[in-house]
């Protein structure tokens, strides 16, 4: 079956099946067909030119042994990479069945994006990072998000009784991704929104602000408190402060729940070049390649320098960064070129290297949705990419 090529075989894909190979590799460029979603960004009407094509590098890979990149990229499931550098395109590859005007679905780098959006929020005086969540959204008293600061739901640092278990089928996992209308209800299943689960989440008898624990569910709670603080949805408040504004091309998407709910946590799907674009907004500070200030520059500041490090020794990821830190949705590597990230399962990836001043977009059909291995692998070769321009 050759599912990028043949419309038919479109009824093979479902709600159940999407997030498995091979159906991914369309499917990822396709959500919005499976899931209900919301228009942050059309086509601007203009279209990015083609880039230089990426060189075929020489990777050194962790513990020994040499791989040339486009190898590597066909062993890590890669569907696009591109690279910039001033905004400007110095190298890209695509798969052959990748469309790279497509809008591509982050998953987790969907968190930075809300991450900044947060700041966008703060710095129009709607939000303070310091106020309880329920200061913008109504949290029951037992609820693990009634006692937390929109500063925990950022850092992820809320005490939450929840396990992140990408292959749950039937437990609490697979109930969170019904409500978001990612799995099919079954017969011994009753819809519910997102917000409704949210809310209904508890503690693990901990406090909040102490450890980092990594937990998809915080970043979704903040994506409802921006839109209770904005007064708009969070795909137009994107669109029209951040993606517009930044020179976004392509046409960008986020999912949403049966009340029309965002998921941001990992819902937002745009393409591989608009979301080079958007870590190069990022790497600038915050200032677009127009000169227009879009995230203010102290919220970017504080998000490279402000992490917690007792936190994130103390957290669940450790492992992935041993030097690092995680403050307002992004990974800080705190390596000798101050990188900083965003990570998506499946493989998604945005890099920054201020020092090299590159920043590298990777968009995967990884079947695998988490794998330790391949992430240490993968921030091996970006760093790698990123020092080779």
């Amino acid at each position: 079956m050759n599912i990028e090529a043949h419309w038919q075989d479109r009824r093979e894909v479902t709600l159940g099946n999407w997030r498995t190979a091979p159906y991914s590799r369309w499917s990822f460029q396709h959500v919005g067909e499976i899931v209900p979603s919301a228009v942050i960004g059309g086509p601007s009407g203009g279209a990015y030119a083609a880039g230089p094509a990426l060189p075929d590098f020489m990777l050194h890979y962790p513990g020994g042994g040499r791989v040339g990149l486009f190898d590597h990229l066909a062993r890590s499931h890669g569907d696009s990479m591109v690279v910039m550098r001033e905004g400007a395109v110095v190298g890209e590859w695509h798969a052959a069945h990748a469309d790279p005007a497509l809008p591509h679905v982050i998953f987790s780098v969907s968190k930075s994006l809300t991450g900044m959006l947060a700041g966008v929020a703060v710095g129009d005086g709607v939000l303070d990072p310091q106020a309880p969540v329920a200061a913008y959204v109504d949290t029951p008293g037992g609820s693990a998000y009634a006692g937390a600061r929109v500063r925990d739901l950022l850092d992820m640092t809320v005490d939450l009784d929840f396990d992140e278990e990408y292959l749950d089928d039937g437990g609490a996992f697979d109930r969170y991704r019904r409500a978001m209308l990612w799995n099919p209800e079954r017969e011994d299943t009753h819809p519910e929104t997102m917000e409704a689960f949210l809310a209904g989440l508890g503690t693990r008898a901990g406090r909040h602000g102490e450890r980092f624990y990594y937990a998809s569910p915080n970043t979704d709670m903040l994506g409802l408190v921006i839109e209770r603080a904005s007064g708009l949805r969070l795909h137009h408040y994107l669109g029209e402060r951040i993606w517009k504004p930044m020179g976004a091309k392509d046409a960008a998407i986020v999912t949403v729940d049966r009340q029309g709910t965002a998921r941001a946590a990992g819902g937002i799907c745009v393409s591989p070049r608009d979301l080079a674009l958007f870590g190069q907004l990022v790497l600038d500070g915050g200032r677009s390649r127009g000169g227009e200030q879009l995230i203010p520059a102290d919220w970017i500041a504080d998000m490279r320098e402000a992490g917690d490090r007792k936190a994130w020794e103390q957290g669940n990821f450790f492992e992935t960064f041993p030097e690092g830190t995680y403050r307002s949705c992004w990974y800080q590597a705190r390596d000798d070129h101050g990188s900083f990230c965003g990570i998506g399962i499946h493989g998604q990836y945005v890099w920054a290297d201020p020092l090299t001043g590159i920043v590298v977009a990777k968009t995967s059909s990884r079947p695998q949705p988490s794998e330790d291995a391949a992430v240490q692998l993968e921030i091996s070769v970006l760093r790698q990419i990123a020092g080779m321009f």
